[in-house]
């Protein structure tokens, strides 16, 4: 495949579809007055539309559908076009509907029932359409390959927590969408060492899209992505998360080319890598209020970002601080990923999580001196 077709192209449809759409789509929610809901934990000020992620959603899937659909034009084997027909298919139908989940939810504010049951659906699509479920830990606590009802059950429950996690952190101007195209850009990479030519394209559309709409979110926000754009993104994350799971990591250390080294089923610790900073703070969350007798799914202000927030930094900073901090992560991980894998993910969690401790031991530090 030329560069420019699976890397240079799907970023740029995407980045120019988003970048006319979001003007016209903040145009249209101002004359609906559909504002961002102001809230304790809430830092913007003034009315901020939003729906952005329809601008994001729109450039995505134009992009996904051009580029995507050349690749199996392209390709000469029946039987891998069957197969990725099948996945691109699914790929589409479930951020379909997780991008109309989003919408209603943002102008309606559905129950956390209703979203849930929509994500187990899309789940599902992915799973029986375009095979894309978890079909082994990898040797992860020592277990490899999972039955097929557990599998399911796993699929459901590891896309609901990205998806979940990712909609979670988009808490302050610019972090979800920069840490969505570090997140895909790292990804895509891996898919392209891995000759995985459908899910870089995929990648690169992700980055185009996040890319413009950063470009009208980065502080001070003149729209938000909604949970239009967060749970689609963060669903879209899941996907990666999956196939590079089940696919393994091809990076080189030495003479390993890796897909068939002991590198090759690395996959589940560099998901996590790549998704940390949203993963490890919404487990931190949970156990926080689960220790402590909240709801752990009642919101709070409690998330890393309001740390930094409370601790004198803007939205720009904090945000770039953690978009910092994910490199990092995904920078030592190429390290880690060498040693035994249960050990580099204990290694990691232990990382990311005191480096996550920090603002909040600085902030109990200022109110003792007080």
């Amino acid at each position: 495949m030329e560069i420019l077709k699976i890397f240079i192209a799907p970023m740029l449809t995407s980045f120019v579809i988003t970048y006319f759409a979001i003007p016209k789509i903040i145009q249209f929610a101002k004359n609906s007055r559909l504002y961002a809901a102001k809230a304790g934990r809430h830092s913007h000020k003034g009315k901020v539309p939003i729906f952005g992620g329809a601008g994001i959603f729109v450039g995505i899937l134009m992009s996904l559908l051009i580029w995507r659909t050349l690749l199996w034009i392209e390709n000469e084997d029946v039987s891998i076009i069957v197969q990725d027909l099948k996945i691109g298919l699914a790929i589409i139908f479930s951020i379909i509907i997780i991008f109309f989940t989003g919408l209603i939810d943002d102008l309606l504010s559905l129950t956390p029932i209703k979203k849930l049951i929509s994500q187990i659906v899309a789940v599902l699509i992915l799973i029986f359409l375009g095979g894309l479920e978890i079909k082994s830990m990898m040797g992860v606590l020592g277990i490899q390959a999972l039955p097929m009802s557990l599998s399911i059950f796993f699929t459901i429950f590891v896309v609901i927590v990205i998806t979940n996690a990712y909609n979670l952190i988009d808490g302050i101007d610019g972090l979800a969408g920069g840490l969505g195209v570090i997140s895909s850009a790292f990804f895509g990479f891996l898919f392209f060492l891995n000759q995985d030519y459908g899910f870089t394209i995929l990648s690169f559309a992700v980055i185009g899209s996040l890319l413009a709409f950063l470009r009208f979110n980065f502080n001070p926000a003149s729209i938000f992505m909604g949970d239009t754009g967060s749970l689609v993104v963060g669903m879209i994350l899941s996907i990666f998360a999956i196939r590079l799971i089940n696919e393994g990591v091809a990076l080189p250390f030495g003479d390993d080319l890796i897909n068939e080294s002991r590198f090759g089923k690395r996959g589940p610790f560099m998901a996590i890598a790549i998704l940390a900073v949203p993963l490890y703070d919404t487990f931190r969350i949970f156990i926080i209020r689960s220790l402590s007798g909240y709801n752990p799914l009642h919101a709070d202000r409690n998330h890393i970002h309001h740390a930094l927030l409370d601790l004198g930094f803007g939205h720009r900073t904090s945000s770039i601080i953690l978009w910092i901090f994910s490199i990092v992560i995904i920078c030592i991980s190429y390290q880690l990923i060498q040693y035994e894998h249960s050990l580099a993910i204990f290694a990691l969690s232990a990382f990311v999580l005191s480096c996550m401790s920090f603002p909040f031991i600085l902030l109990r530090i200022r109110e003792t001196r007080k």
